[in-house]
């Protein structure tokens, strides 16, 4: 009997390593996420803005920090399809090149940010120990501060760059990935396969990064796509208030500065408006993949399409 169950185990190992099983979750799990009709716009919306962001040359001939005083706060025409800012420069052009840097600093901080939390709460959710003891104290810490008071002190401190921002949004966010992973941890590692595993002899390591931590990829995901969106919009709202990256750098939150200027903000909609409907739209997009990403990825549901 017991020979039968070894065999049977092995057997279950060798199809999982071979990717037989994970093949068949991941199909089901992406029948799942192209049925979201939301999840399908939001890819639509942010492949489109990404696609033209990262291929901006092909959608204009003019520069993003080009000055030229001869066509001043210009309204939309066929030359200018979002009409030129206060000095000049094509809006159009500021909001394909500023996204660039926008989409760099919300996604490079967020894949940082859990690399660094899902990598301490996986170790500390499965060994536990003085380990956990510490990351979760230091965890407490940041997260007793406002995140945006704390931005905003990190930049004050450090200075206003792109490198900066990204290094202060990814030490402030890896907390609560930390602790998303960790919960996850504590209660997948007392499950049977587990106790099975650790009796076969397989390494703590390859249990919890190999066995455990896909069976908690969904609520990762979703943290990813909302952590995205979180920083971009803190993005926007410090490079609005002039603390964010250096103001001659073009980003969506530096084109939505000028609209402090209540002449801009009254007379010359068309300076700030077309960014501000851009920002709404990616985050939109971006959040209706967390949510498709979630129903796809949950194990809770995972059966409910064939």
């Amino acid at each position: 009997m017991k020979n039968a169950l070894n065999r049977k185990m092995d057997k279950i190992l060798a199809r999982e390593e071979a990717g037989k099983i994970k093949r068949g979750l991941q199909n089901r799990a992406l029948r799942k996420m192209f049925a979201n009709k939301l999840s399908i716009a939001g890819i639509i919306i942010f492949a489109l803005i990404l696609f033209a962001c990262c291929a901006a040359p092909l959608f204009t001939r003019y520069s993003s920090t080009k000055i030229d005083l001869r066509s001043i706060l210009q309204p939309p025409s066929s030359a200018h399809i979002f009409g030129t800012d206060k000095i000049g420069r094509d809006v159009f052009s500021r909001i394909l090149y500023g996204g660039r840097i926008s989409i760099t600093v919300g996604l490079g901080s967020a894949l940082i940010a859990t690399v660094i939390g899902v990598s301490l709460g996986t170790v500390a959710g499965y060994k536990g120990g003085k380990f956990d003891g510490i990351v979760m104290k230091i965890s407490e810490i940041l997260m007793a501060f406002p995140q945006m008071i704390l931005v905003l002190i990190l930049v004050t401190i450090t200075g206003q760059s792109l490198w900066n921002l990204i290094f202060i949004f990814s030490m402030t966010g890896w907390p609560s990935m930390y602790r998303m992973a960790r919960s996850q941890m504590l209660s997948i590692r007392e499950e049977e396969y587990v106790q099975a595993l650790k009796a076969f002899g397989i390494s703590s390591f390859r249990i919890a990064f190999v066995h455990m931590l896909p069976n908690a990829i969904g609520p990762i995901f979703v943290n990813i796509t909302l952590s995205t969106a979180m920083f971009i919009l803190q993005e926007t709202s410090l490079s609005f208030l002039g603390l964010g990256v250096p103001l001659e750098v073009s980003t969506w939150g530096n084109i939505l500065n000028a609209a402090q200027d209540i002449l801009i903000l009254r007379d010359a909609w068309w300076v700030w408006l077309p960014t501000g409907i851009i920002v709404t739209l990616f985050v939109i997009s971006i959040n209706f993949i967390g949510d498709g990403l979630r129903d796809a990825t949950d194990p809770s549901q995972i059966g409910s399409i064939s």
